[in-house]
């Protein structure tokens, strides 16, 4: 079965922070990644059951709304990429988050 992606892009560090915490919180979902694009712009990723991911998205958006000084600069739900997704972009699990892997 292929695990949804979410994505959430913060302006700055603590609104990306609040926002990876309250998505493996919230829903049944593995912390896959996060990474620092430009201007000081911080991007994280989840992967779990579409049901799971959109839970987790809407948790992580509505704590990095209430952290101070974070902005969300955008955010996505892809419910089941293709493996030429997975193959190009660093949505895929890796052997160091194989071990918190929900399902």
């Amino acid at each position: 079965m292929p695990a949804a992606v979410g994505t959430i892009e913060t302006l700055g560090f603590p609104g990306v922070l609040a926002a990876a915490d309250a998505m493996v919180k919230a829903g049944e979902v593995t912390l896959i990644g996060y990474e620092k694009n430009e201007s000081g712009r911080f991007m994280v990723n989840v992967r779990g059951k579409i049901s799971e991911v959109q839970v987790a998205v809407a948790a992580g958006l509505e704590a990095a709304n209430k952290t101070y000084g974070a902005e969300v600069t955008s955010y996505y739900i892809i419910p089941n990429p293709t493996e030429n997704i997975e193959a190009v972009l660093p949505i895929d699990y890796t052997e160091e988050v194989e071990q918190f892997r929900t399902f």
